[in-house]
């Protein structure tokens, strides 16, 4: 899901992409932040920018529609005929999937170098730039692809293959990462079970097994046998109905079932079960008028879907067309979808999505969408979701007593955050108690295009009708390196509906690009024990939409790291230089704070000290000295130097300011840090003046003004404090 209207537009700056050259082999860039959780699966992910390559770093960059942003980690590495990257294996592996870009309208191959093999890797740019224009705020987007390759031989740990341009093969390629994975041997036809091939269907050539299948499982039934699927290729041309039918592959590196829709059901009574198999699509555009999904329709109930590899369909599953309960989705690799990984379209219950692994995804990695009848009881349990490149991670869209743990949702992009729950898209409304237990967010989050203000790793949205009557439990939730705000409550339509009913206990937040906490409309929510780090701007921004309404009431103990409200609401602070990690020495941990001064002149806002941008300026009142101008850090910070600008223009002749540097930990008592002196301002240098002292901890810092011999006030373009 992923329609979100435009609305409450402020401008917020994003960066471009980044591209860095290596002509040495080495590692590309700093290896991205990893974290636990999610699910378990049988293969080791090698990021390309951790290897030895002697191509060019791409990223980090969180700008919608940049390659980078919708790489793992936000980083990859771009080589050219002539360039590689390395691998080293981290454990036991004779097989690879590489995660990869091409330029669009290119194809061809990429080489896998191992142990002096040469082996071809088939790669394509078929399946990416997607464009979704009835989407609002969509640009081309689903840059990614996933090859993989059985390597013919056992590698050890320590081990190197090479993804390599040799010439003949593609030009150019970017390499995001690579799995690795030791794969067994293919299963074998269990005793008494059906195979295909006996009604006719022929792996690995071209002819449409579509028929030979309907007859196996029409005899399958009938006989209470299973279906057995051999390893091979098989041709699915038309879709397939199933109903109390067993179907077993010999393994979802093996048995291969291709076409764009293979299993469509309008009605089923259930026991359906899939096992050990992969589907393959040739999905190239999405089409929401098409059920170009590996499942489409009801499983009924007590049907299970695991072990299967599912890529380039719409959808891995979409659940609709009636009832399903009691139905266990797990143990799957859902990768490269033009629209959702699963998605549980109204009266699915007590059911499970457990153990899945999902990677670009065109939309929701996993939702929960009560459409005209509610999803109810259902748990989604220690699933992966990485990089769903137009919407959310884990959705659920209203219905009841639904739970949602220990998951890992990772770098999500434009249109969607990490974890959302909500009143949208016409859902049965939330109610009876949903739960999100032990969930983490790992870089999730992003700037919405339309709203042009951040979304956060987990978000609350109203916008079809109040979220009330409902009990909403979150505990134990992690948010590292949020690119905006970490949690957000909203009404999506501007209409300030109220929020209420939620307790969220037991929090961690490493680093956010803007604040811990961001509501835009009313309500009651209880946060305890809620600590953070890292916080780019300052602890909460609470400025309802429309202004009219009562701002949200928090309310909660137990919270550390994130004091401090966002003090103006008619602007959007740009997030301090992207996702934030706890400061590092030497970095400006001012910029976007809150700020405050005892008088400014009009146009020139005490905001604009702080902004980033050195072209505007904060002016104090005029002919008033002394004048202070005071920065909220948000949290008490080691702190040793100062520096100050004026704007970078000849127009501004040369001056010195009179300056008190002074601290303090609770906004109340100021201990002085340098006392007063002349600090000059050179237009030929820059118009740049700073200061060291000794680290000390302090969480306000003011600048107090008694002189300036070029304006009879106090002016600065850029107030930065620097962490010690």
């Amino acid at each position: 899901m992923s329609r979100i209207p435009a609305l409450l537009a402020a401008a917020l700056a994003a960066s471009g992409l980044t591209v860095l050259s290596g002509a040495t082999p080495a590692a590309a860039a700093t290896c991205p932040t990893t974290a636990s959780g999610g699910a378990s699966v049988p293969f080791r992910t090698v990021e390309a920018e951790c290897s030895a390559t002697n191509g060019s770093a791409v990223g980090p960059d969180y700008t919608q529609a940049s390659i980078a942003s919708e790489a793992s980690g936000r980083q990859a590495v771009r080589i050219t005929t002539g360039q590689y990257v390395e691998f080293t294996l981290p454990a036991a592996a004779n097989s690879i999937n590489v995660h990869y870009n091409l330029p669009d309208g290119s194809s061809g191959r990429l080489t896998v170098l191992v142990n002096g093999t040469r082996l071809a890797l088939p790669v394509s740019s078929r399946y990416s730039y997607v464009d979704t224009g009835w989407i609002p705020g969509a640009k081309t987007h689903h840059f990614f692809d996933d090859a993989r390759l059985l390597l013919g031989q056992n590698l050890a740990a320590g081990a190197k293959v090479r993804v390599q341009a040799d010439s003949g093969d593609v030009g150019q390629a970017t390499i995001d990462l690579a799995d690795f994975e030791q794969v067994g041997g293919a299963g074998t036809k269990p005793a008494n079970a059906l195979s295909v091939t006996d009604y006719g269907a022929t792996p690995n050539d071209s002819s449409d097994d579509s028929q030979a299948f309907r007859t196996a499982f029409s005899a399958a039934r009938s006989q209470g046998r299973e279906v057995w699927v051999p390893s091979g290729r098989f041709e699915i041309g038309s879709a397939l109905q199933i109903d109390q039918t067993t179907v077993r592959g010999a393994g979802q590196w093996y048995t291969v079932l291709h076409g764009n829709n293979i299993f469509n059901n309008g009605s089923a009574s259930g026991n359906i079960k899939l096992y050990d198999f992969a589907v393959f699509g040739d999905v190239t555009e999405r089409n929401d008028g098409s059920p170009d999904n590996a499942f489409h329709g009801v499983l009924g109930n007590g049907s299970v879907v695991s072990g299967l590899w599912i890529q380039d369909t719409k959808c891995g599953l979409w659940l609709m067309n009636g009832a399903s309960s009691n139905v266990t989705i797990e143990n799957n690799r859902i990768l490269d979808t033009q629209a959702d990984g699963v998605n549980f379209d109204g009266a699915v219950t007590n059911s499970t999505l457990r153990n899945n692994y999902l990677r670009n995804n065109g939309d929701d990695g996993l939702a929960l969408w009560s459409n005209g009848q509610a999803d109810s009881g259902n748990t989604i349990a220690n699933n992966t979701v990485v990089q769903p490149n137009l919407a959310n991670g884990i959705a659920l869209y209203g219905g009841s007593n639904n739970t949602v743990s220990g998951n890992l949702v990772q770098d999500t992009n434009a249109l969607g955050g990490g974890y959302l729950v909500a009143n949208r898209f016409n859902s049965v409304p939330l109610s009876g108690t949903v739960t999100l237990s032990n969930n983490t967010a790992l870089r999730a989050g992003a700037l919405d295009p339309n709203w042009q203000f951040g979304v956060g790793a987990l978000w609350f949205d109203a916008r079809d009708q109040a979220i009330t009557g409902v009990t909403i439990r979150v505990t134990g939730f992690t948010a590292i390196q949020s690119p905006y705000e970490a949690i957000q409550f909203i009404d999506g339509n501007g209409a300030g509906k109220p929020i209420q009913g939620i307790t969220i206990d037991g929090v961690s937040v490493q680093g956010a690009g803007t604040f811990v906490a961001q509501s835009q409309t009313q309500g009651s929510v209880s946060i305890s024990n809620l600590t953070a780090s890292g916080v780019g701007v300052t602890g909460t921004y609470n400025c309802p939409y429309p202004a009219s309404i009562p701002r949200m009431t928090f309310s909660g103990s137990g919270n550390s790291g994130w004091t401090g409200t966002w003090s103006d609401c008619s602007t959007w602070p740009a997030p301090n230089s992207g996702p934030q990690q706890p400061q590092q020495p030497g970095s400006n941990i001012a910029r976007g704070k809150a700020i405050s001064a005892s008088g400014s002149q009009g146009g020139f806002p005490p905001s604009n000290a702080n902004d980033g941008d050195a072209n505007s300026y904060w002016e104090s009142t005029n002919n008033a000295f002394p004048q202070t101008l005071t920065v909220d850090l948000g949290t008490a910070s080691s702190i040793n130097k100062v520096t100050l600008k004026l704007p970078p223009s000849s127009a501004w002749g040369a001056r010195t300011q009179t300056v008190t540097i002074s601290g303090s930990t609770d906004g109340g008592s100021y201990t002085t840090l340098v006392g007063s002196r002349g600090y000059a301002f050179d237009p030929a240098s820059g118009n740049t003046a700073s200061v060291s002292f000794a680290t000390t901890s302090q969480r306000f810092v003011r600048l107090t003004f008694t002189g300036n011999t070029g304006w009879p006030a106090g002016q600065v373009s850029e107030f930065e404090v620097a962490a010690a």
